[in-house]
């Protein structure tokens, strides 16, 4: 199939998999968007939201309607790495009495992966996830096991409570391509979920999207040229965010410790891709590179005392530097 026939497919398969996801989840329209856009160039989303926001439910309906394998982690204070990795354990042979090591795998070895509540747990299990993030592989015993293909992490975050959590370092935060943002329904979407919650009625699920498909649709998106003087601005508007570069505006200099990375410049191209292809279109546009800014941006930037101290936060700033292009 070539390319365009294979947007053409996107295009229809997404309006599918919204209709599906719709059967389940009332609004979110943005969120769930982004997550499949996420999906679509390999990266993993880091969901913040208030308790009650359905963030279990959305990503187990999103598996559901790409037929791919779903397993879940509860991070608590008590787990341990190989409660995600898996673990050895001794197995005797019956027949000869022979013992010898047998790897478990844990539920790391799934192709969409809900990590709950991940700042609930020490930085040594957090950081068993970075591995399997990064490299797609998980080490234990001195064997390498390769995750199946695709391997996707969406990790939850409660924002209001901190007492007791363990805030994800800097070098985990930049494994996530996106960090959303979940608010509250509007009051015409809360009624529906009232009434679709409160019965006895349940919606069945169907698969949309194979696995063979999906990895065409992220090869597609690879494939999708991209127009030099787009490039340069998501270059450019990564490196306005960085203090101690000339280009950067005197308020980040003023409210920001650290800028993005390149990393941060890489995802922005990625999610222009992903985003133009859903609407049809073979090559993304300046406007794509602006919708990607906030969720790709939001955890790679880091404020400091004097943005504090003024009531600004990251999606301030980011906002301020969109509006300066427009």
């Amino acid at each position: 199939m070539d390319n365009i026939k294979l947007v053409e497919k996107l295009h229809q398969t997404k309006t599918e998999l919204f209709d599906e996801i719709g059967k389940v989840i009332i609004g979110q329209k943005g969120i769930i968007e982004h997550l499949f856009i996420a999906l679509l160039c390999k990266g993993h989303i880091l969901l913040e939201g208030v308790p009650g926001l359905a963030k279990t439910l959305l990503i187990k309906t999103l598996s559901d309607v790409m037929d791919l394998k779903f397993s879940r982690i509860q991070f608590t204070p008590d787990l341990m790495p190989s409660d995600i990795t898996g673990t050895e354990i001794i197995e005797e042979d019956t027949a000869t009495g022979k013992r010898s090591f047998k790897f478990f795998k844990g539920p790391v070895f799934a192709n969409i992966i809900l990590a709950d509540e991940i700042n609930r747990t020490p930085p040594k299990t957090q950081s068993a996830l970075l591995e399997a993030m990064q490299e797609h592989k998980v080490t234990t015993g001195g064997t390498t096991y390769t995750l199946d293909e695709p391997f996707f992490v969406l990790a939850t975050q409660n924002p209001i409570e901190q007492e007791g959590t363990y805030p994800l370092p800097e070098a985990q935060l930049d494994r996530f391509m996106f960090n959303l943002k979940i608010d509250y329904p509007l009051s015409s979407e809360e009624v529906e979920i009232v009434k679709s919650t409160t019965t006895g009625v349940l919606e069945k699920i169907e698969s949309v999207i194979s696995l063979t498909d999906l990895i065409a649709f992220q090869q597609l998106v690879r494939d999708i040229p991209v127009a030099d003087n787009v490039i340069e601005y998501a270059v450019n508007i990564v490196g306005k965010t960085r203090p101690n570069e000339e280009i950067a505006p005197q308020y980040i200099k003023n409210w920001l410790d650290w800028g993005a990375g390149p990393r941060a410049s890489a995802y922005l191209i990625l999610g222009a891709k992903a985003k133009a292809v859903l609407e049809s279109r073979t090559t993304p546009d300046i406007a794509d590179v602006k919708e990607m800014v906030k969720p790709v941006m939001r955890h790679r930037i880091i404020t400091n005392f004097n943005a504090e101290a003024d009531g600004i936060n990251t999606d301030n700033i980011l906002d301020k530097l969109i509006a300066e292009d427009d």
